[in-house]
């Protein structure tokens, strides 16, 4: 049993490690974007129809409204009065528009009920326009809903049972593309590309990368987050070569020392060389002491639980080497971010730490 422990032991961190190394190397393509090259969001107002009893009824007068407009399009005239059926529901209309989509391809959509539906299970959405924020619509949806779920009414009363979220709703592949988003990058003489986090350090070794593989200096920083590149004269009209040849370079990224924690579910994320000071804390019982060994074997950690309240901690020790201690304590994920904020609050925390 206990060499199955050090093996998994040794497993995660080897696996630790490794994924470490991933984060601080990666392909340009995936740290930063093209300028001009983006999604855009759709929005439109739709009805939703073919719900058993399950709908917004007659005390939401939009969708009232919304349904006597769309009859009287079908020249079907009714009195708005008339109209007390609960089995539409109307809805927002979301989707995000994919850079160079071509009209005729399909995007999924997903809806939202604005009214006091219960369900949209088993409805169908009727033909709805989607708008970009300059007005113009791109993309027309339609078509039968996914809820991903589902609601059964016992035979008792007042007894049911609820899967998943029912008042929203996912068509794949539910819109139409009807106008395309004008993208001309082929023939610009100069690309900007924007890192998706800014890092002085990481866009200069970007620059440095690029230059280094366009064999002269063709890129150059602008600020912490974006670079300017001159298209060398070989891709003249042709810069869809020249970001196919540079979007796979590997660029070294320089992380940030952050300390990620959720409060509500006790969740806490960290690298592992997140460097503390020298400081004390008093916590509970927990009393943890970090002490200078022998020469050149870097500092030791012993912790233990009893009368004493004193955290000791000295400068050199990262906070991976005192999250380990404290969990061979038992120390919960809570007790956790209340020494993290602590030690955060004292300024002895030499990284930026994250509540969410």
């Amino acid at each position: 049993m206990q060499n199955r422990q050090k093996l998994l032991i040794i497993t995660l961190t080897g696996l630790f490690l490794f994924l470490t190394s991933l984060a601080q190397a990666g392909k340009l393509k995936d740290l930063a974007s093209v300028k001009g090259v983006r999604n855009n969001q759709l929005v439109g107002y739709g009805l939703v129809v073919g719900l058993d009893g399950s709908g917004d009824g007659s005390k939401t007068p939009f969708t009232t409204q919304a349904l006597k407009n769309m009859l009287e399009s079908m020249g079907v005239h009714v009195n708005k009065e008339d109209l007390k059926v609960k089995n539409v529901a109307g809805v927002l209309v979301t989707s995000s528009l994919p850079p160079f989509a071509k009209i005729g391809q399909t995007i999924d959509v997903t809806l939202s009920s604005l009214g006091d539906a219960k369900s949209l299970q088993g409805g169908t959405l009727i033909a709805t326009p989607l708008k970009g924020l300059d007005k113009n619509i791109y993309a027309i949806a339609q078509g039968p809903i996914s809820i991903g779920g589902f609601e059964v009414q016992g035979t008792t009363s007042g007894s049911f049972i609820q899967k998943n979220h029912i008042t929203v709703a996912k068509i794949p592949n539910g819109a139409s593309v009807e106008r395309e988003v004008p993208v001309n990058i082929a023939s610009k003489d100069t690309l900007t590309l924007s890192l998706h986090t800014p890092d002085f350090s990481t866009v200069n070794t970007m620059v440095n990368t690029i230059n280094t593989s366009l064999g002269g200096k063709y890129a150059m920083a602008r600020d912490g987050a974006t670079a300017d590149i001159s298209v060398p004269e070989e891709y003249q009209n042709n810069s869809i070569g020249l970001l196919a040849k540079i979007e796979n370079l590997h660029i070294k990224q320089e992380l940030r020392a952050k300390v990620i924690m959720d409060e509500r579910t006790g969740t806490v994320v960290m690298g592992a060389n997140v460097q503390i000071s020298e400081l004390a804390v008093a916590h509970g019982n927990l009393s943890l002491e970090i002490s200078a060994a022998n020469a050149g074997s870097g500092p030791t950690l012993q912790a233990k639980e009893g009368k004493e309240k004193l955290i000791h901690l000295k400068k050199g020790v990262t906070l991976n080497e005192v999250v380990r201690a404290l969990n061979a304590l038992g120390t919960t994920p809570r007790d956790l971010i209340s020494i993290f904020q602590s030690i955060q609050a004292s300024g002895a925390l030499q990284a930026e730490l994250e509540i969410i």
